[in-house]
């Protein structure tokens, strides 16, 4: 109703009740109308004076926000901030994929074994669900290491196993022990399912303070300690002596050795047979090039891996990873020559980088170097530079590593595109 009927309407109702002086009350009907006009002229007058936006009129203030259902100590989580892909490299700087240098991530830049495209080729029964126990790889696995596979677990990707020790370790409130500066996951992991984190920096050549590790051991009752050998993002490793020592601390050590094709050492798999506090994790994303398929696989000891089978998720290797990881190990010999060539150019990029004036390089037991970025530079500038030239390399953007940056090996040609732009950056 307009709001010339709505006026006309109520004059009416004037002239009658004008009619009705003797009435004591106008007559119930009409107070009807009458309050139904009112009421339908309300929502008129009420726009015509608000100066709140529609948008921003809550309709019902009791209404469930569906952030309330998170976790309390999630809903504060800051996101890990991944390596991107080169679909959306590509898209960002304008560039082909095949004019991006990604010295980022450290990938395998020569990529799997032929043999692992053949199997994804043949694959018979992608329809059909994975196995579970992942059989086929951990039988490949134990040849491979020579560990028999009921010490083997498979995940997508190491990461997965990670997050799956701490949902079967840690209760709400309970502690890991971290030795930053070292691979971020381990802090995140332990964000995500509410546990705390105990921070033991690493000396200043990246060496492990082992006596302050004993003591926070000790003091704070920390459940698990995160270890990486080769160590992310300096590349050092543990020797035998110091690992020895936090394997007699009361607490599980998870030692991470997703680079340890590149150290020349031998893998500790085996010494789960006599520690029953160790695990250890492997990967085939740095040695066999499987970085995009998500495969991992664990090392634990038999009194503990029986729980970690309860708790895993039943299909967690894809048809695609196992396959494709069975096939890369019937191919050692590319895959030593593959290792074999990274380790030598790792060698020849080291040499370059400690010629580059405002560049300290770090030496490496792994497939990328660390360096203090010096003279005056700015760290996070030189990473951004190089990328609109068209490399990527990685900077943290924490406190312990804010004048850092890290490098990953590549190929002869990619190191000598890197050298190229610092020079003009120089």
């Amino acid at each position: 109703m307009d709001s010339i009927s709505v006026s006309n309407a109520l004059k009416a109702i004037d002239t009658q009740q004008r009619h009705r002086l003797c009435s004591p009350s106008p007559p119930q009907k009409e107070l009807q109308w009458l309050h139904l006009l009112q009421s339908k002229t309300k929502p008129l007058h009420c726009k015509a004076s608000s100066t709140t936006p529609v948008e921003m009129v809550e309709e019902n203030p009791n209404k469930v926000k569906g952030d309330s259902f998170i976790r309390l100590h999630l809903r504060k989580l800051s996101p890990y901030q991944p390596i991107l892909p080169f679909e959306v490299l590509s898209t960002r700087l304008g560039r082909k994929p095949e004019d991006i240098v990604k010295l980022d991530a450290n990938e395998n830049p020569y990529g799997p074994p032929p043999e692992v495209g053949e199997a994804l080729g043949a694959m018979k029964f992608p329809y059909i669900y994975p196995d579970p126990e992942s059989r086929r790889l951990r039988a490949a696995l134990a040849a491979d290491s020579g560990l028999d596979a009921g010490y083997i677990l498979a995940g997508c990707g190491a990461d997965e196993l990670i997050d799956l020790i701490m949902r079967c370790v840690l209760d709400p409130g309970d502690k890991i022990l971290d030795c930053p500066p070292t691979f971020t996951m381990y802090e995140f992991d332990a964000a995500v399912n509410g546990a705390l984190v105990i921070k033991v920096p690493r000396r200043v050549d990246f060496s492990l303070d082992v006596p302050r590790i004993a003591e926070a051991v000790n003091l704070d009752k920390p459940k698990i300690i995160f270890l990486t050998s080769p160590n992310n993002p300096d590349g050092s490793v543990i020797n035998d002596e110091d690992l020895l020592a936090i394997l007699n601390l009361p607490i599980l050590v998870v030692l991470d050795e997703a680079y340890i094709e590149f150290s020349g050492l031998n893998s500790r798999m085996d010494w789960v047979k006599r520690h029953e506090n160790l695990i250890v994790l492997r990967t085939f994303s740095k040695r066999a090039g499987l970085a995009g398929l998500r495969v991992g696989y664990g090392a634990f000891p038999l009194s503990l891996i029986q729980y970690i089978w309860r708790a895993k998720q039943p299909y967690n290797v894809s048809v695609a990873a196992e396959v494709s990881a069975c096939a890369a190990l019937q191919n050692p010999g590319y895959l030593e020559r593959v290792k074999n060539a990274l380790v030598q150019e790792r060698k020849r990029l080291f040499d370059l980088l400690k010629e580059v004036p405002f560049l300290k390089p770090y030496p490496s037991y792994s497939n990328f170097i660390l360096c203090e970025v010096t003279s005056g530079k700015d760290a996070k500038k030189l990473k951004e530079d190089l990328a609109q030239m068209g490399v990527m390399i990685r900077h943290y953007n924490n406190k312990e590593l804010e004048g850092y940056v890290r490098v990953s090996v590549g190929k002869p040609e990619h190191t000598d595109t890197l050298m190229k732009c610092l020079k003009i950056l120089g």
